[in-house]
């Protein structure tokens, strides 16, 4: 179940809020419709529900927020527009990524694909899936950690009405086995069809919670609103004419002198009163709410031939597969006989007690208890003056309603209002970073695999270095480490590390580019965890790229130059153990400051200002006279710390010692600390916020 208290968003400037004062529930076991025209606020509503906006409210799901959910995709499933996945991605490899993040097992990816009907095209790239195919994979992905709530924006937008009744009977499926479903919708047809509660949002503002069948009886239909005291003779006569007419014209007697004309127009039923010199108080035409173009609507006279009438939607199973152009529903009371005593319908002025307002169970006693005051009445479908289509806001009659005091405005659910107080306002609500990977190691191998980026990049790598060395080669007075790593004396650094430092920026650039992780739950997440991940992924993909540099080289100057040029120096040991700081430390560079400054471009370009900007500044610190040197500082070290290094463990040290007192290799030392304290910096900053 789905309760949502006082949802509000924040005002931007002058403009009003989005959403104002929005409460309603959806219950479990049934389809709950969120209709408005566009720009009503139902994606805000959304929005705010799911903790993606700062705004005010609060949401329960099942009886807890949102943010006291330990892994909230496994209690919601959510479809916020386009799968935000890369598009070079296959549809089962985005899945199992997924599957990774949600920590449930990969062969789920393959249950939910045959779920929803795209088996056929899991290896298919999500860039080319037509709309259908992506609706069908976005049901999929919230699917994905079998949730008991779904929250879906628009799901049907675009789609065929093949497709959009198969979409709406998966709701319907999974509402019949105990899930809550709650999607929006312009379309009030749609609506009716598909949902057994319809929840009416106007300019941010909620003005009807009803069922289905009240909602198509009440709202959606076009008609002429009549006032007269002779109500009973004028709806003879207009019976009378549309069947010597052969007009289908429905005449609806309402409670007291009210009559509600479907089929017709103001002119036709203000010409036949003046023909017959029948007065009338009210003469106007109501149309519903919401829908597209509903207050520009041309309500004409309709076919000669009748059409199909049924009594009303029936909120089953069967309704997804519904014809689209299929007449929805009519009010139940036909005059077919003006003195029949039939008891007269409930007034369309006066919602029912039961669909008036929307149902605010209490939350569990864990949670914020509201106080038990009703909401706001929901204004009924609008009465205009005669010829226009102005909305006069209906009022309720006290002793029709059952004798209840007048509607309060919605309680909050975390503090009690006495009658003295004035209404507090909601709590805020705060946006929160996505949760991390539940197995961000198996996520980052899925993610970084997944695409061919990284396999490109490594092989135009190999290529470029492989040419460099031939072109150094050739030239001459090129040192013999630097001959094999491809590392011209005019380059800040070789292909190699900037390949490595790219492949590191990728790691966190594609995060915030395609957030996947963040689908649903705002931004990319800054975890420890996460962090690690990528930072050991980077690591041996560096690792890997720096050996197989050095061996394609070699073996090219071999081919090429003969066996002189690719001896192996005699110093290999320190020269390797710098090779493989280097391209590490440039992967690690990309990897956070991609994660800073979220974007692939900033990583690259931290790794290149290396040794473009930081090396000199180095430089120039250590080129100065030294009074003292850190000679013997192994020695001094393991008498200080008491520890004994096995193996020769001072000489390890010595020669790490010796490689960050290099200009490169301080440099790079130093860019890392400064950018590792930056990522722990803002990680902090956002979760205090």
């Amino acid at each position: 179940m789905i309760q949502a208290f006082g949802l509000t968003s924040n005002a931007r400037k002058e403009h009003p809020p989005a959403i104002d004062d929005v409460s309603f529930e959806a219950r479990a076991g049934r389809v709950t419709a969120l209709l408005g025209a566009p720009g009503a606020g139902k994606t805000a509503a959304l929005r705010l529900m799911l903790e993606l906006q700062q705004g005010r409210g609060i949401t329960y799901f099942r009886g807890r927020p949102l943010h006291r959910i330990a892994h909230p995709s496994r209690e919601v499933g959510v479809l916020l527009g386009d799968v935000p996945g890369h598009p070079a991605r296959s549809v089962r490899g985005h899945l199992r990524m997924l599957c990774a993040a949600a920590g449930v097992p990969a062969r789920r990816a393959d249950e939910v694909l045959e779920v929803v009907g795209i088996v056929s095209l899991r290896d298919e790239r999500l860039g080319s899936l037509a709309r259908g195919m992506d609706r069908r994979l976005g049901l999929a992905c919230a699917l994905l950690s079998d949730p008991h709530t779904l929250v879906l924006d628009e799901p049907a937008d675009a789609l065929s009405a093949r497709e959009g009744r198969w979409l709406y009977g998966m709701l319907r499926a999974h509402a019949a086995q105990g899930g809550t479903v709650l999607f929006t919708t312009a379309d009030p047809k749609e609506a009716a069809r598909s949902a057994d509660r319809v929840v009416t949002l106007e300019q941010g503002r909620l003005v009807a919670d009803q069922e289905a069948g009240d909602f198509a009886r009440t709202r959606l239909r076009p008609r002429v609103a009549v006032r007269s005291p002779h109500a009973n003779r004028l709806a003879a006569l207009l019976t009378k004419e549309a069947r010597t007419a052969h007009r289908s014209v429905e005449v609806v007697r309402e409670d007291g002198n009210r009559l509600s004309v479907y089929g017709s127009t103001c002119a036709d039923v203000g010409e036949t009163a003046f023909r017959h010199d029948i007065l009338v108080h009210q003469l106007a035409d109501e149309i519903g709410d919401m829908g597209p173009g509903a207050g520009t609507a041309l309500r004409g006279e309709v076919d000669p031939v009748d059409e199909p009438r049924v009594s009303d939607v029936p909120p089953t199973a069967e309704m997804p597969s519904a014809r689209a152009d299929t007449p929805l529903a009519e009010p139940p009371t036909r005059l077919t006989d003006v003195l029949s005593a039939e008891p007269p319908t409930p007034s369309v002025d006066t919602l029912p007690a039961d669909t008036a307002q929307p149902r605010a169970a209490a939350p569990p006693a864990h949670s914020p208890q509201p106080p038990a005051a009703e909401l706001h009445p929901p204004h009924e479908a609008a009465a205009s003056t005669p010829a226009t289509n102005s909305r006069l806001v209906p009022l309720i009659d006290p002793e029709k309603s059952s004798g209840t005091r007048p509607r309060a405005r919605a309680p909050r659910p975390s503090q009690a209002l006495t009658p003295e107080a004035p209404s507090p306002l909601p709590p805020p609500i705060s946006v929160r970073s996505a949760p991390s990977p539940l197995r961000p190691l198996r996520y980052e191998l899925r993610r970084a695999a997944g695409i061919g980026t990284g396999f490109l990049t490594g092989a135009a790598v190999l290529v470029v270095s492989a040419i460099t060395a031939l072109l150094l080669a050739r030239i001459g007075h090129t040192p013999q480490p630097r001959l094999l790593a491809a590392w011209p004396r005019e380059l800040p650094l070789p292909p190699a590390a900037l390949g490595a430092g790219l492949l590191g920026a990728f790691a966190f650039g594609d995060e915030f580019r395609h957030p996947a992780l963040a689908a649903d739950r705002g931004t990319v997440p800054r975890r420890m965890g996460l962090l690690l991940a990528k930072l050991l992924v980077s690591a041996a993909t560096a690792l890997l790229l720096a050996f197989l540099t050095v061996g394609c080289d070699a073996e090219v100057l071999y081919l090429v130059y003969g066996r002189e040029l690719a001896q192996v120096p005699a110093d290999w040991l320190s020269m390797s153990a710098s090779w493989i700081g280097l391209v590490v430390g440039c992967a690690w560079a990309g990897v956070l400051a991609a994660g800073i400054f979220r974007s692939t471009t900033a990583g690259l370009a931290a790794v290149v200002a290396v040794p473009i900007l930081v090396v000199p500044l180095v430089h120039k610190a250590l080129e100065g006279p030294a009074v003292r040197t850190a000679e013997g500082f192994p020695m001094r070290m393991r008498k200080v710390l008491l520890l004994q290094w096995p193996f020769g463990g001072e000489r390890y040290l010595s020669a790490a010692v010796r490689v960050i007192a290099q200009p490169v290799g301080g440099a790079l030392a130093l860019s890392l600390t400064a950018l590792l304290c930056a990522y722990l910096l803002t990680t902090l900053r956002s979760r205090v916020r």
